[in-house]
């Protein structure tokens, strides 16, 4: 196993330890995290923690496709595992931060619907010979979710100080580039889905 695939492979820990964090009911276990009150914002140690966790998973996203690419390592198990990778990272974390009221839940049903029907453009391009590269929108759309999602965890700050909702600006525009990317992949194979009918 070459080094991308082994970063992959500790994303997908990084993310399975942060949703555990977040998913475990840990006071029934009698586990209480500290909190903090900053700028009148109530801060808890878990998702200090999960937040800390999901920026270092993020910035392992990057690194591993830089390697692969430019030491020419890129294999098949690598682009499945590190598709894999970035589902339960985001997409986990995303239904966690919904399910705890701190997104709209419109916001996890627009991304994995957007999910399925990119990677269902993948599948028949990639079935017909045909390699769909990533657009820079959708490449913006990560940026921006990644470090949105990861100021939401941390209640905003430290742009609670200046009383400007980053986090939130950040994700909605992650949402309306992926809705808008989503429709890119597609119209650019499209053709490949109606071509034998």
């Amino acid at each position: 196993m070459n080094l991308p695939n082994k970063i992959t492979i500790c994303r997908i820990f990084l993310a399975i330890v942060m949703l555990v964090l977040l998913l475990v009911p840990w006071y029934n276990l009698g586990v209480e995290f500290p909190k903090y009150v900053v700028n009148g914002e109530i801060l808890s140690l878990k998702y200090i923690i999960a937040a800390i966790l999901f920026v270092i998973a993020s910035v392992t996203d990057f690194i591993d496709g830089y390697l692969a690419r430019k030491n020419n390592m890129v294999t098949d198990f690598g682009k499945v595992t590190d598709a894999i990778a970035d589902k339960i990272l985001v997409n986990g974390l995303l239904i966690i931060l919904a399910y705890d009221h701190l997104i709209p839940v419109i916001i996890p049903v627009i991304i994995i619907t957007r999910d399925i029907i990119v990677d269902s453009c993948k599948m028949v391009s990639g079935s017909n010979g045909k390699v769909v590269a990533a657009s820079f929108l959708g490449k913006a759309k990560t940026m921006c979710m990644m470090i949105g999602l990861t100021l939401v965890m941390l209640n905003n700050i430290p742009f609670t100080f200046l009383n400007i909702p980053v986090d939130n600006f950040l994700v909605m525009l992650a949402t309306i580039l992926s809705i808008v990317s989503g429709c890119e992949y597609y119209y650019n194979t499209s053709y490949l889905f109606f071509k034998k009918m």
